[in-house]
Parts: structure tokens; C-alpha cells; sequence
């Protein structure tokens, strides 16, 4: 089978299963890395060429990266709970703990000074399913919310230095809520509240990026995204601020790659997710308006600072190791406790580990897994004191990608 023939077979699955990308939280809802290699390294990948996955990482990357074709699956377990004392007494786990989260890379080098591709992959996206309601409302509760963008790439040299790239971002959203009949009186239109099946938002918006390859040792780079804004979630616009809005957050990223030995690269990234820019994502849960207005109760998400930290090591010319470590803040507040039941996105810290072998000088396989412990946050339930509520998350996942090089 010719090279084009399986990237297009390629391109058609990712694009097939990119409905299926799982709902997760990891640093806050953004995955903790994009791309089997990134996320061996704790997600460090700004300032890293060999990680591929340029529109989802910085887009001037392409220009450098050659020829090369990625199809990757991870498996995500997260577990999620909460517990409520003081009153109304509750001890739930959430079901659905194991989820499918397909991606897919493409480059070319079109010229010696651009490079252009497409990456597929899922943003993240907030999921929960509790089999007993604990919000006053009838059967199971949850919501399920999953993000899906196709990143068309191009990147361009300016000289051998300097790179710069764009990738126009296609975005589809789902969600469905189920079990919150509890908060009807709190909301502005009940009956585009909870329980009205899938529903679906799309927008349009963009990457820019830049890279420094300052020698063979040290490299810079820089990502930026502006908030994008998102069609409305027309039957939940009881549920989300502004009548069913859900846009996704502007971030940035900031990262350096060093060459410590000719063998080991170490890569340090920094990024910022403005949460606080969205309102039905930050608007904390003690606003007076009903759900669905535009200053309307909501997660009370604020913005995080994220750092991550990557070591990839050159075992043997078939073999390449990498570990990695991110942290960042939790964007749950206790003041908003009980409407992140629904949305428990509060671990903070991942422990990676990773592997990349070369089956030829054309194909390889790269394994990455991350860990991230228990964290939990606790407040005061809506429904007052005494009622006391602690959500709590804890996550793995394990994935697995197959590349092709000429």
C-alpha cells in the first residue's frame, strides 16, 4: 500500500472516531499533552520538534518536522467521586471509566522552508455519570461534554533560525445533561435545562505559533490561541450562561528545549488556560441570576498556570525513553462545590512515562502513560449548611501510536 493511500484510510478513521473522543479533565479540561511523545514527556512539546502534532502544540514546528504520518489511541481512566455529610448524606462514584481518545498527525515538507499537515484530536472535555442523583433530581445525573478539533498546519522559515505557523482550528463540541431537574427553579428556561439528549456547537478559530532553533542544543518556542467562539448549545440554554454558550478558553504557551548530551533532550513548557474568560465555564455558582443568563450561575472555573517538565533519552539508535512531570492550579473553587459534581476537574499534578521504538528506519511504535493522583476540594453544598460536599478525581491513562517517516 502506497504512503498516500494509508494517510488517506488514516485520515478517514481519525476523522470517523473523532466523534467518539472522550470526555476528560486533566489540567482543568485541556488534556495534559497532545500526541503519544508530548505526553511521554509530561506534555512538553512547544520547543520539540520530534513530537509532531504541530496543530495541536505550536504550528511553526511544521516547518522543521520533515515527512512523517502518526495514528494514535489513548485509553483514559479517570475516577471520579463525591460525598456529602451534614444532611442529605451521599457516598457516589461516578460510572464510565474508561474512555477511547483517537489522534491523528500528518506533515509534509513541501519545500526546504514549509512544512503543512493536519492534526486531529480531542481538546478534552468535562464527563460525569453517577447512578444515584444527588441533586434533588430523578434517575442517573451526569454530563458529557467532549471537544473535537481538525487543525489544518502550515509552518514557514523565515531563515535556518526563525519559524513561524498557523493553524486555522475546526472545532466540534457535544454535550448532553441528564438528572438535573433539581435546578429548575434556578434556572431561567426549565425546559432546556437537563434530559434533551445530544446536543451539538461548532466554531472556528486559530493557532499561531513560533520557533527559535538557536543551534543543535537550544531551541525556543511560542503558541497562542484566542478564545473561540462557539455556536450555543440551543437545548441546554437553561443550563450554560449567555443561552447555551460554551466557548473554548484563549490559552498560551511558552516553551524551551535544551540538548543537556547528545542523547538527552530536557524541555520545559508554560502555559496559560483563561478559564475566567469564559462565563458559563467561570461564573461562580453564588450569582444571583438564574442558569442561562449571561451573568448566570455556573462552574466558577478561574484561570490556571500550567508547567511542564520532559526528559527524552536516546537509549539506542532503536530505542528512546521519556518521563515527565506537570502541574498546574486547580480551577475548582470550595465556594462552587456543588455544581462541579457534575465537572470534578481538580487533579493537579502528572507523573508520565514513555517509550518510542523503531520497528524500521520508516516505522515506529511510541507508548506513553500517565498517572495522576487523588486530589479533592471540599465546600459548602448549595443547599447550606451544615451540608458539607468533597469531589475528588484520580487519573491514568495509556496510549498507544504507530508512525511513519520517509
Amino acid at each position: 500500500m502506497s504512503k498516500y493511500r494509508a494517510f488517506r484510510r488514516a485520515a478517514i478513521a481519525a476523522v470517523i472516531a473523532g466523534p467518539l473522543t472522550a470526555a476528560m479533565a486533566t489540567n482543568g479540561y485541556f488534556s495534559h499533552g497532545y500526541g503519544m511523545k508530548a505526553k511521554g514527556m509530561g506534555g512538553a512539546s512547544i520547543a520539540v520538534v520530534e513530537n509532531g502534532f504541530a496543530g495541536a502544540n505550536n504550528p511553526a514546528t511544521a516547518a522543521f518536522a520533515g515527512n512523517h504520518m502518526e495514528l494514535g489511541l489513548d485509553l483514559f481512566m479517570p475516577e471520579r467521586s463525591m460525598t456529602r455529610t451534614g444532611g442529605m448524606v451521599a457516598d457516589v462514584k461516578s460510572d464510565s471509566n474508561l474512555f477511547y481518545v483517537p489522534e491523528f498527525d500528518y506533515n509534509k515538507a513541501v519545500s526546504d522552508k514549509m512544512g503543512v499537515g493536519v492534526t486531529v484530536y480531542g481538546n478534552g472535555g468535562l464527563d460525569t455519570d453517577y447512578g444515584t442523583n444527588m441533586l434533588n433530581g430523578s434517575g442517573r445525573l451526569g454530563i458529557d461534554i467532549s471537544q473535537l478539533i481538525v487543525a489544518p498546519t502550515m509552518g514557514y522559515k523565515l531563515n535556518e533560525v526563525h519559524s513561524v505557523g498557523i493553524s486555522p482550528l475546526l472545532v466540534y463540541q457535544t454535550m448532553k445533561a441528564f438528572g438535573l431537574q433539581g435546578f429548575a427553579g434556578i434556572s431561567n428556561d426549565s425546559t432546556s435545562l437537563t434530559d434533551n439528549g445530544t446536543d451539538t456547537s461548532s466554531g472556528v478559530g486559530v493557532r499561531l505559533g513560533y520557533l527559535a532553533k538557536f543551534s543543535d542544543r537550544v531551541s525556543f518556542g511560542a503558541s497562542y490561541t484566542p478564545k473561540i467562539a462557539m455556536s450555543k448549545f440551543s437545548k441546554y440554554k437553561g443550563l450554560f450562561a449567555e443561552g447555551g454558550g460554551f466557548d473554548i478558553p484563549e490559552n498560551y504557551a511558552l516553551g524551551v528545549s535544551l540538548k543537556a548530551t547528545p542523547a538527552v533532550t530536557v524541555a520545559l513548557d508554560y502555559e496559560r488556560i483563561n478559564y475566567g474568560g469564559v462565563k458559563s465555564v467561570s461564573n461562580p455558582m453564588t450569582n444571583v441570576p438564574n442558569l442561562g443568563l449571561a451573568e448566570g450561575k455556573g462552574f466558577g472555573w478561574s484561570s490556571i498556570d500550567v508547567w511542564k517538565l520532559g526528559v527524552q533519552w536516546e537509549a539506542s539508535p532503536k530505542l528512546t525513553m521519556r518521563a515527565g512531570y506537570n502541574v498546574g492550579g486547580n480551577p475548582v473553587q470550595s465556594r462552587d462545590i456543588t455544581f462541579n459534581i457534575l465537572a470534578p476537574g481538580v487533579v493537579t499534578t502528572h507523573y508520565t512515562l514513555g517509550g518510542t521504538y523503531a520497528m524500521s528506519n520508516k516505522s515506529d511504535v511510541t507508548v506513553a502513560y500517565m498517572y495522576a493522583p487523588s486530589n479533592s476540594v471540599t465546600g459548602t453544598s448549595f443547599y447550606g449548611a451544615p451540608m458539607v460536599e468533597t469531589i475528588k478525581m484520580s487519573q491514568q491513562s495509556l496510549g498507544f501510536q504507530y508512525g511513519w517517516h520517509w
